[in-house]
């Protein structure tokens, strides 16, 4: 596999799990995030001094696709998370167990 074809896989990948994301598809992210992590894999083996224009270019459009990714992994985490809080009644359901911090006056 060439790293042409490789980073083409990805940004497919990337697009999929996009998709899969705005549907809530969790085995297709599962899938995805496996596909992911091969081609990472394979990727890292690559120096960017053998990187040609077109695949600078398919680097840059799969960096891109991939921030868009985290963003909407995130927003929907924080949804979730919310909800739980709501639910639960209370902020901070998964905190790190600290007590919420409160201003007090003296």
């Amino acid at each position: 596999m060439t790293t042409r074809s490789a980073l083409r896989q990805m940004l497919a990948l990337l697009e999929g799990e996009r998709q899969a994301l705005a549907a809530l598809d969790l085995e297709r992210i599962n899938t995805c995030s496996n596909g992911k992590i091969e081609l990472c894999d394979r990727l890292d083996k690559v120096r960017p001094e053998d990187l040609d224009e077109e695949c600078l270019g398919l680097l840059d459009a799969v960096r891109r696709l991939n921030t868009i990714n985290r963003r909407l992994r995130n927003l929907i985490a924080s949804n979730v998370q919310s909800r739980i809080d709501s639910m639960a009644g209370a902020a901070g359901t998964y905190s790190s167990g600290r007590a919420p911090h409160t201003a007090h006056s003296i």
